[in-house]
């Protein structure tokens, strides 16, 4: 995971994120917040094991899909699986090296 700051790359609204191998950082007070890291670790994960291109379209899909039901960016950003599993488990800092290979698809319904 390779960490870079960069505040004209995120867009207003956004502190970061992971483009693997890179998370990107809106400022770099942000290297020293372990949770929001962990956050973005998670992510790491999660595109790895996806091999990285279809994660980014399983992500878009999923939220075109919730997008028709939510019909707000914001929530439907909130309840996509990869991000429900990383708002869940952000604050358990052992959670990425005790998380099982495809976790977030515990996410994918809307009463996980």
């Amino acid at each position: 995971m390779i960490v870079i700051v960069n505040k004209y790359f995120m867009r207003k609204g956004f502190a970061g994120i992971t483009l693997w191998p890179f998370v990107i950082l809106r400022n770099k007070g942000l290297k020293q917040d372990p949770v929001f890291l962990n956050h973005e670790r998670i992510h790491y994960k999660q595109q790895a094991e996806l091999l990285v291109i279809p994660f980014y379209i399983w992500y878009f899909l999923e939220f075109i899909l919730k997008y028709a039901f939510y019909k707000d960016p914001y929530l439907t950003y909130r309840n996509l699986s990869f991000e429900r599993e990383a708002y869940s488990h952000e604050r358990d800092l052992a959670y990425c090296s005790k998380r099982k290979l495809w976790s977030f698809t515990r996410f994918l319904s809307r009463k996980a």
